[in-house]
């Protein structure tokens, strides 16, 4: 064992002097062979992360390189890998084992996911956050190429951020920050900052197809790393068991707008578009015939959209007002957006503790906006979600509601779960970390963060 640990240790020595002579060489084609050496010198360094951390081979080599001017450390949108060679090369001489790190960090970063779950979140915040839940988990793992020593203010950090007992990820790193003074804020933004985020993209941006098809990318990436890790046996680490759980919470974490397309149906909807018949036809009929067309256009169309749905709202004593308001104008936004809803639609509201306290009935986004405006939380006594489900019966049995595409139920989840399975997609949406196995396998789960959707959480001045 002590041989194999050697001979990769001379292996790397022999790699990195290599590497360095090359760095001190001068070309008669400084364009061509600076950008020739960065890729060396990035190709290196993935291969010394390799050689410790073999379960990450999926994601190492995901970055395509680039070559940006004006950086001063590594940069990444998803796709690219961005870097300056003048820093690079500088940085290689003098301490490469920070390359190691920062290459690792930004690849981190796309792993958990970082680049596309900010939301609504203040940016400067969120990347504080990112940047130190990173680099908790590179220090957590301990491994030669990646090895610092470690600042009083980070291991104060981590001390207290281990104390929250809340798991650590991101967002729960941004709702301790958010507690914090802006003198603080600013030493931990300068002890912990990395790599450049100026790449990510932002809100409006997240849901373009270039984006989306990245993220699916990276997902697909994160879940063969996790295959390789408990293939390898490398999870029951103390470091590789704390990167599992930030890639199990990363994949919990989805965008509710994306989420609610769960919720759709292939309905047939009136849609009069000129450009799917021939005019020409039409014309003919009309010349030939007078008042009778050979084709008319088509004036229906099968599309998927959310057409009937149920909304359940816990309103025992451990749910805030505020946040149940906050949850109702944000999805009432994302149904208000173009091909999300259906003009005839029927949307159920029914509040509910152990009984369901109102049940409320919407036929559009007007009526939604409405309700939410006149909104009184009724309620206050224990956690049963049984109620809800026995309601929805009961309303299919008086032919009030068809077919429902689905159920969405809003709780801190400590109740009591219903044990049959219902004939429509069950999906509970809860605000803190709640226990996996409590849930009926049946029901589909998301984590909400409420800073994504509440103003009162983005500046600070929560109000119970």
């Amino acid at each position: 064992m002590a041989l194999n640990e050697r001979a990769k240790e001379n292996f790397i020595q022999k790699r990195r002097k290599e590497a360095r002579d090359e760095a001190d060489f001068q070309w008669l084609d400084p364009i061509s062979e600076e950008e020739r050496l960065s890729g060396k010198i990035l190709t290196f360094i993935r291969h010394e992360l390799y050689m410790e951390l073999r379960y990450m081979e999926p994601a190492l080599s995901v970055l395509t390189y680039r070559k940006m001017e004006g950086l001063l450390t590594f940069a990444t949108d998803g796709v690219y890998l961005y870097y300056a060679p003048e820093p690079l090369f500088r940085i290689f001489r003098k301490n490469a084992f920070f390359l190691d790190r920062a290459y690792l960090h930004a690849v981190f970063h796309c792993i958990f996911r970082h680049l596309w779950l900010a939301g609504r979140r203040d940016r400067r915040l969120w990347n504080i956050s990112c940047d130190i839940a990173v680099e908790m988990v590179i220090d957590s793992m301990d491994k030669t190429c990646t090895k610092r020593i470690l600042s009083w203010l980070r291991i104060h950090t981590y001390d207290a951020l281990k104390q929250e007992k809340k798991g650590i990820s991101a967002a729960v790193i941004y709702r301790f920050l958010k507690e914090k003074p802006e003198e603080e804020i600013c030493g931990l933004e300068k002890e912990f900052y990395t790599d450049d985020h100026r790449f990510w993209p932002i809100e409006k941006e997240t849901d373009t197809p270039v984006c989306i098809q990245t993220m699916q990318n990276w997902d697909k990436t994160a879940r063969q790393v996790t295959l390789e890790q408990s293939r390898r046996g490398d999870e029951r680490e103390e470091g590789e068991e704390f990167f599992r759980a930030q890639t199990q919470a990363a994949k919990n974490r989805r965008n509710y707008s994306d989420f609610l397309k769960k919720f759709t149906v292939l309905w047939e909807e009136p849609h009069l578009d000129l450009d799917e018949f021939e005019m020409g036809y039409y014309a003919y009929g009309l010349r030939l015939y007078g008042n009778l067309p050979l084709l008319e256009p088509v004036e229906t169309r099968e599309i998927t959209k959310i057409r009937e749905f149920v909304i359940v709202i816990d309103t025992s004593y451990s749910t805030s007002g505020e946040l149940v308001k906050g949850f109702l104008k944000e999805t009432c936004s994302i149904l208000s957006q173009k091909n999300r809803f259906f003009e005839a639609c029927s949307i159920w509201i029914l509040q509910c503790d152990n009984q369901v306290q109102k049940a409320t009935h919407v036929c559009s986004t007007g009526e939604f906006e409405r309700l939410i405006r006149e909104l009184q939380i009724l309620g206050g006594g224990g956690t049963d979600f049984r109620p809800a489900f026995s309601y929805v019966e009961m309303l299919r049995n008086q032919g009030e509601m068809k077919c429902p595409g689905g159920l969405l139920y809003f709780t801190d989840g400590k109740g009591i779960y219903p044990g049959k399975k219902p004939d429509y997609k069950t999906a509970f949406l809860f605000l803190e970390d709640y226990e996996e196995t409590a849930v009926p396998p049946w029901a589909m789960r998301l984590k909400l963060e409420p800073e994504e959707w509440m103003h009162e959480y983005q500046t600070g001045k929560r109000r119970d």
